[in-house]
C-alpha cells in the first residue's frame, strides 16, 4: 500500500526544512522527485537570490548551513531514484514555465505537485504591517502556489491522474496575533486548493491542503528556543509537544498515493490537536 513507484514528484521549496522531509518521504515511497527552490547550495549568486527575494528566512537559511537542494537531490538518487534539483522562483511565471517544461521532457510526466515554498518571517501588528512584505507574501505563499498548479495543469489533465497539495497552516484556520499577511496568504490557499479539487474531479486531479501546527523543522527548532511563545503553542497541543517533519511528510505521501484517490478538497490538520483548544 502507498506505492509510489513510476510517480514523479515536484517539490517547491525542498532545500531544507518541510520541503526537504517531503522529497525524501516521496522518494522512500518510490517517487522520483525534482527538488526546486530559490537556494542551490552551489549557486554563485546564492546571496543575491536570498537578498533580491526580500526574506530573512532565506538569509538565515544560508548563515546556519540549511541549504541542502543537491544534498537532498543525491540522497534521493542514492535510494535507486531519479532526482535532480533545479533553481525555481515561484514568483517568476517565465521560469515557472520553463522549468517544469523541462522536469516534464527530462522525467516524461508529472504525477504530484507539492506547493511548500513559503515565507514566514513578517511578524508585525497591523499598523506595523510593512507593504512591501505583504506583496511579497501574497506573491509567494498564495500566488506563486497558483503559478505552480496553472503550469502543471495542461501535464495532469492530458495523462487523466494528478495530485496536488497545497500548504496552509494554523495561522490560516484559526488566525495568527501579529501574522496578518501569513495567516491571510494561508487562508487563501485553502480556498485555491478546494477550487482546484472541484476544477479536478473530472480529470482524475485531487487537492487538499496540510493544515500543520507548529512543526519542528530547523526554523521550528529555533523559533522554540528562543521565542518564548513557543511553550504557549506547545501546551495547547493535546500531547504537549510540538510536531516532527515526518508527520507532515506522512500524511502528505498517503494523500498522494492511489489509496487516497477519493479525497480531494480537503483540509486536513496535523496540528496535535491546538484548535481544540479555541472554544
Amino acid at each position: 500500500m502507498f506505492d509510489l513507484s513510476g510517480r514523479v514528484a515536484v517539490v517547491t521549496g525542498a532545500s531544507r526544512g518541510l520541503g526537504r522531509e517531503d522529497a525524501l518521504t516521496l522518494a522512500r515511497m518510490g517517487a522520483d522527485v525534482v527538488i526546486t527552490d530559490i537556494l542551490i547550495e552551489d549557486d554563485p549568486d546564492l546571496q543575491t537570490t536570498a537578498e533580491g527575494a526580500n526574506s530573512g528566512l532565506a538569509q538565515l537559511a544560508i548563515s546556519q548551513g540549511w541549504v541542502y537542494s543537491n544534498a537532498t537531490a543525491e540522497d534521493i538518487r542514492q535510494m535507486g531514484r531519479r532526482s535532480t534539483a533545479i533553481k525555481m522562483d515561484v514568483t517568476d511565471r517565465d521560469q515557472v514555465r520553463r522549468v517544469l517544461a523541462q522536469v516534464k521532457e527530462q522525467f516524461g510526466h508529472i504525477d504530484i505537485l507539492i506547493n511548500n515554498a513559503a515565507t514566514l518571517d513578517h511578524t508585525a501588528q497591523i499598523p506595523n504591517q510593512d507593504y512591501r512584505l505583504w506583496d511579497r507574501d501574497i506573491a509567494v505563499n498564495l500566488t506563486g502556489s497558483f503559478n505552480c498548479t496553472k503550469e502543471v495543469w495542461p501535464y495532469m489533465v492530458e495523462q487523466r491522474w494528478g495530485r496536488i497539495i497545497f500548504m496552509s497552516s494554523v495561522a490560516g484556520t484559526l488566525g495568527g496575533f501579529g501574522q496578518a499577511s501569513y495567516s491571510a496568504t494561508k487562508a487563501g490557499v485553502i480556498g485555491l486548493a478546494r477550487t482546484v479539487a472541484l476544477e479536478g474531479g473530472r480529470h482524475n486531479i485531487t487537492a487538499n491542503a496540510i493544515v500543520p501546527g507548529i512543526i519542528l523543522s530547523e526554523a521550528g527548532q529555533m523559533g522554540a528556543q528562543t521565542n518564548p511563545l513557543y511553550e504557549r503553542f506547545k501546551n495547547r497541543t493535546v500531547f504537549k509537544r510540538f510536531g516532527e517533519p515526518s508527520n507532515i511528510a506522512a500524511t502528505i505521501g498517503f494523500l498522494c498515493s492511489v489509496e487516497a484517490g477519493y479525497i480531494t478538497g480537503a483540509a486536513i490538520e496535523v496540528a496535535g490537536g491546538i484548535p481544540l483548544f479555541t472554544a
